[in-house]
């Protein structure tokens, strides 16, 4: 157990609670302060209080941080395939219905199951659950994912992601033909009124702004091939994004048909490219992979007409 006494200082008097803990103390994230703080780890002139109340100036904040928890995800021998790995971190090619950390329902056969399995020096600061886990990727979407095997690399990719620095290219094959070639999807996304485990697209100044450019790169009778650069990175936003113009992703049950019109075994919607600032390296780099062979099959036969129009 770490513990601090801090004094808020004038510049910081108004703040919420756990944004002057997390500017204080900036090895922690603003997630972790705020769970620090709904278990009573964080107390003001010895009394407890919520996350956004607002702090004033000379008050004392004692903050104790428990000690990391080794992680009870058990370690998996599972085939990974790895792009780029060095002492700080690695790129790899995340499987289509691989999950990516363990959750109700899917507590053996993760990505950090495996993860574990293949280093284990992880970052921590995701949790027990999500040890290295800097973003997530949907279980039935492929592509590039890193992963943080430090503390220091997980809080600086976490900011450049924050930030929205982190340039990510995803291809995707939906219904329907567009209207234009290039073109930016600006709609707000928040929880489902009704269906909480979905997202939506709602009304302006009740969601997070969410932004999505896409490129058309092949049209066949009733389908598309796109490009897509997410400038957010809010839960399924692609997904919800293409729905809500009418360009479903083929394979989403979810957002899009519940009777699919092609064979095909989950969404055709793959991470193509992923580039950041290398935090120990101090450099910019970028990693690719391509769609999977399902995906590649398909487009081929929709370019040879082998399957019939939507």
């Amino acid at each position: 157990m770490k513990e601090y006494v801090l004094i808020v200082p004038a510049e910081l008097a108004g703040e919420r609670l756990d944004i002057a803990v997390t500017r204080l103390l900036p090895e922690l994230t603003r997630t972790r302060v705020q769970k620090l703080i709904d278990a009573g780890h964080v107390l003001i002139d010895g009394a407890g209080r919520k996350a956004n109340f607002r702090v004033r100036e000379g008050q004392m904040l004692a903050v104790s941080v428990p000690a990391p928890q080794d992680s009870r995800v058990l370690p998996q021998e599972m085939e990974l395939e790895i792009i780029y790995e060095d002492g700080d971190l690695l790129v790899l090619n995340k499987p289509k219905g691989v999950v990516v950390h363990p959750a109700a329902g899917h507590a053996e056969n993760t990505l950090v199951n495996a993860l574990l399995y293949h280093c284990r020096d992880l970052s921590g600061i995701g949790g027990e659950k999500r040890p290295g886990i800097v973003h997530r990727l949907d279980k039935d979407t492929s592509g590039v994912l890193v992963v943080a095997k430090n503390d220091r690399t997980h809080l600086a990719l976490a900011k450049q992601f924050k930030d929205h620095s982190v340039t990510r290219e995803y291809m995707a094959l939906v219904y329907g033909q567009f209207a234009v070639r290039r073109g930016t999807i600006d709609a707000p996304i928040a929880r489902h009124p009704r269906e909480r485990k979905k997202m939506a697209v709602v009304q302006a100044g009740t969601g997070r702004r969410a932004v999505t450019h896409f490129e058309v790169l092949e049209i066949y009778p009733g389908y598309s091939y796109v490009a897509l650069r997410l400038e957010t990175g809010r839960t399924h936003q692609i997904r919800v994004h293409l729905a809500s113009i009418g360009h479903p992703v083929v394979g989403d049950t979810v957002y899009g048909y519940k009777k699919q019109r092609l064979p095909v075994s989950g969404q055709l919607l793959h991470a193509r490219l992923l580039g950041f600032i290398h935090p120990g390296l101090g450099r910019y780099m970028e990693f690719t992979s391509e769609p999977p062979v399902e995906f590649q099959e398909v487009l081929q036969k929709l370019r040879d007409q082998n399957f019939p129009p939507a």
